[in-house]
């Protein structure tokens, strides 16, 4: 079993193989965390949509709802997202692997008027989905070579079936709830 170790603080580093990311071991641990996996989506100022996977994703507060997600500043669309004054969460069943595919890298697809379905923000949510959080953006807060998005949450839904989920850089299905 190969343990990989690096103490940050030091510039130390102990593990037994080399590679050209200098960020591939710390990837690798955080990798050991299995995640959600969502679709966050906002309105372009041409009334398209700017969708990425995400699974950063998560609740931050009951009271007021909020809930964020970082956006790597990168991101195709970082603009898109840093300009909207909303944005939607749609988190994946298990069957929504492709869409997790399709929308994770950088060629900026967009969703189609028929995969979706609008609430009040105008943020898109996609039309199957685990479940949806309709958001009005609250605040962002640049976090490294990310910027954390907190939306307060102005709309969900919860349906129910098995989630999609993220581990490792490999995807699994987990449990099904009702």
């Amino acid at each position: 079993m190969k343990i990989e170790h690096m103490h940050l603080a030091s510039g130390i580093r102990n593990y037994t193989h080399k590679t050209s990311d200098p960020c591939r071991h710390l990837k690798n641990a955080f990798s050991r965390f299995a995640t959600g996996v969502a679709i966050a989506a906002c309105r372009r100022g041409d009334h398209s949509f700017a969708v990425m996977t995400v699974n950063s994703f998560t609740s931050v507060s009951l009271k007021p709802p909020l809930v964020l997600w970082c956006l790597k500043k990168g991101a195709s669309s970082f603009k898109n997202f840093l300009e909207a004054d909303s944005y939607a969460i749609s988190t994946l069943n298990c069957d929504q692997q492709k869409i997790s595919q399709r929308f994770a890298s950088n060629c900026g697809r967009s969703l189609q008027s028929e995969e979706v379905e609008i609430w009040e923000t105008g943020a898109p949510l996609l039309k199957e989905r685990l479940a949806g959080f309709d958001c009005r953006m609250v605040s962002r807060h640049e976090a490294g070579d990310h910027v954390v998005l907190i939306g307060e949450v102005v709309q969900f839904d919860a349906k129910p079936g098995a989630p999609l989920l993220y581990f490792a850089s490999e995807y699994a299905k987990g449990p099904h709830k009702d």
